[in-house]
This record gives C-alpha cells, sequence and structure tokens, in this order.
C-alpha cells in the first residue's frame, strides 16, 4: 500500500499548485511548487540550522555548520551575478546594521534553541507532525506580526545603514562571500578538532574554542570529529536548497523568506478579531496594508510557506505514518514563549535563519553576518537554557 500513500501524497501537491495557480496566477503556482520542494529537502535531509549549530555547541559536530557554508557559498555563487545584471529586475536581502539587528539576532538565537527550530524549521516540523512546533507556529506569527509593527520605531533607534558588496561589482562580493564561508567552516571545524577527547562539552567551551581558534596558525582542514559520519545528507540538502534559492530568487524577483509571510497570518488573524491596523506604523501603509487587503495566496512568502509545509508533509509521511511525542508540558510552555520572541525578535533583525542569515549572505550584504555571528553567540545561550529546563 506504500505506493498508493506516495501516489496520493504527490497528486494532493499538485492539485494543490494548480489551485493555486488558478486562483492567484501561474507566478504563484510555481512559489507554491518550490514551497513543497524546499519542505520535502529540508525534513527529507533533515537540514536544520538550529540543529547544525546545537551540534557544534553540545557535540563539537561541524557537518552541519559546514554544509550551511557550502549552501552559501553555492548561493551566492548561483544569484549574485544575476542581482548584479538584473537591472534592478532582481533584489538581494540587504539591510542597515541597527541596533535592533544585534539585539533581535541574538534572542532569536537564544529562542530558536529553546523552540528547536528557526523559522523554516519550525514550518516544516510542524508539517511532519512535531507537537512542539505546532505551539510554537502561532506564537511564532503573532510575534512576528507585533515585531513588525515596532520595526520602524526600532530602525529610528538608530544604526549604519546598509553595506552592500555588490557595490565592488559581483566578482568581489562573491570572493568576499567565499572568503568568509571558508573562514567560517576553518574555525568550526578547528574548535572540533580542539575539543577531540575532551568529556562533558559545554557551550563555554565551545565558545572558548572557537576564540582560540580564530587565533591559531593556519592548518589543514579537519577531518569530522570522532564519532561523526560523514552525513552525505548535510551536504546534498545544500545542494538542493541553493537550486531552489536561485528559482525561487527568479521567479519571486526577490530571496527566499519565511518570516513576513508570518507575520501576514498574524496580522490577517488580529484583524480578523476586531483589531484596527489602519494607523499602523507597519501594516497600515503601503505595500503592508494592501497585503492585509489582498486573498492570503496574493503573498509571496505565503504562499511559499503554505508549499513548504505541504513539502514536509509529504516527505515525513512518504513512507509511511510519522511517529511522534508529546513532549511536558513545561516544555510546550517554554517552546510557545520561544516562538513569540523569535517572531517578534526576527522582525528587530529583519528576518530569520533564511531571510536574513541565508539570504543575507548570499546577497553579499554584511548584515548577514552580523546577524550569524550574533545569533550564534544568543544560541549558546540558548542551549545552556535548553538544557536547565531538561529539554
Amino acid at each position: 500500500m506504500r505506493w498508493l500513500n506516495r501516489t496520493f501524497l504527490i497528486t494532493g501537491g499538485l492539485a494543490g499548485v494548480l489551485a493555486v495557480t488558478l486562483a492567484a496566477g501561474l507566478r504563484q503556482g510555481l512559489l507554491a511548487l518550490l514551497g513543497i520542494g524546499f519542505g520535502a529537502v529540508l525534513q527529507g535531509a533533515r537540514f536544520g540550522f538550529t540543529t547544525g549549530w546545537r551540534d557544534l555547541i553540545e557535540r563539537r559536530d561541524p557537518q552541519g555548520l559546514w554544509a550551511q557554508m557550502l549552501l552559501m557559498v553555492l548561493a551566492a555563487a548561483f544569484t549574485l551575478p544575476l542581482i548584479a545584471g538584473s537591472g534592478g529586475e532582481l533584489v538581494g536581502a540587504v539591510a542597515p546594521l541597527t541596533i535592533s539587528l544585534v539585539l533581535g539576532a541574538f534572542l532569536f538565537g537564544a529562542a530558536m534553541q529553546l523552540a528547536d527550530g528557526c523559522g523554516s524549521g519550525t514550518l516544516y516540523k510542524a508539517g511532519a507532525g512535531s507537537p512542539l512546533s505546532f505551539v510554537v507556529l502561532p506564537t511564532f506569527a503573532f510575534g512576528s506580526f507585533l515585531g513588525a509593527s515596532h520595526q520602524p520605531a526600532w530602525i529610528a533607534a538608530g544604526g549604519l545603514p546598509a553595506v552592500d558588496l555588490l557595490a565592488f561589482g559581483w566578482p568581489t562580493a562573491l570572493a568576499l562571500t567565499v572568503a568568509g564561508c571558508g573562514l567560517v567552516a576553518w574555525l568550526a571545524g578547528r574548535a572540533a578538532r580542539t575539543a577531540q577527547g575532551a568529556a562533558a562539552p559545554t557551550p563555554q567551551a565551545v565558545a572558548q574554542q572557537l576564540v582560540r581558534a580564530g587565533t591559531a596558525s593556519f592548518a589543514a582542514a579537519p577531518a569530522p570529529a570522532p564519532g561523526t559520519r560523514w552525513a552525505r545528507r548535510w551536504w546534498l540538502g545544500a545542494l538542493l536548497l541553493a537550486v531552489l534559492y536561485l528559482l525561487h530568487l527568479v521567479v519571486a524577483g526577490q530571496p527566499w523568506g519565511i518570516v513576513y509571510g508570518m507575520g501576514v497570518w498574524g496580522a490577517k488573524a488580529v484583524s480578523a478579531l476586531g483589531w484596527d491596523l489602519s494607523g499602523d506604523a507597519f501594516w497600515g501603509v503601503a505595500p503592508h496594508a494592501q497585503r492585509l487587503a489582498d486573498p492570503i495566496l496574493a503573498d509571496v512568502t505565503s504562499v511559499t510557506n503554505i508549499g513548504l509545509i505541504y513539502g514536509a508533509i509529504a516527505a515525513s509521511r512518504w513512507n509511511g505514518p510519522a511517529d511522534f511525542s508529546l513532549p511536558a508540558g513545561k516544555r510546550l510552555a517554554a517552546a510557545a514563549v520561544a516562538g513569540l520572541v523569535m517572531g517578534y525578535s526576527a522582525r528587530m533583525a529583519f528576518g530569520c535563519n533564511v531571510g536574513a542569515y541565508l539570504g543575507g549572505i548570499a546577497s553579499a550584504s554584511l548584515h548577514g553576518w552580523v546577524w550569524f555571528a550574533l545569533a550564534f553567540a544568543g544560541s549558546i545561550v540558548g542551549v545552556r537554557i535548553r538544557r536547565r529546563i531538561g529539554a
């Protein structure tokens, strides 16, 4: 009966894409299809941004972060020449270096470890049937709505203008991006090698090892830490996600994003409950006010997010029903609060692991690197809190 189950999943996905196309146009249908691809790859390869960082912090396993750096390099190589030569038809994810970016990225990094997933992780794990992500999803959406509402005030708090490395030409921007990713991959591997043989790994020790690795002399690229296997899923996931990222940019005209669509969901929900957003500093002005007036399938990020959830459903049930267990009440409560913090802080920081981290770095925007540094520091704190609550 497995073939029947798979036929049903494929048929359901194609029917959904057709329905979106008929309701909202060909571009939206293609974005729904790409969303299904994103969800299937994230779930099928278990490509978690949160997990990759936690593996390095807790187990000194750098493979997840290595794969993320590979994804950045591939996405940048695929898209930077297109953005530079598009005459403005294609845009990158470029944002200013504000105080809100620093604070928001740190808070997001801590909260995503408690929620066991970032923006994309919450969506694909919800599709896979994770009870924890079911709790996180609505609070994330509300937090994203609220954070967007306050975003203009946060930006006004001050900072530096955006630094777009594409101003130096795409070959230079790509070379700097590759060099940055290579340095991060080397530091992660160096930290893992330094930790070999150490007992009782702690987040503080990993942070110290990363600092020591950054001041050490150059060495050959390290092998995976003892006890770890060269996980092909990470590298295959990075390649497939980079291809999908390229296709999304071409179809949508903008990089793949997560948080804005979830904010639209939250805004539509509170509007339906009677919250007047006409005077809101964010949702009450163009083009965001129009997003609330339009059907949800007209929003680029929303339709991709919906497809992502279905893609994760299909991948998780490809071989039969998915297994899951209900976490303890304390864990669910912590995840709900973490979801609220993630949604709000993502708007402070101009995105999550997809929109700010992947999108920013792949677009050669300096804010992507700032986001990564602060979010990783926040994740070290988040892992410590996670241990204390027994997660």
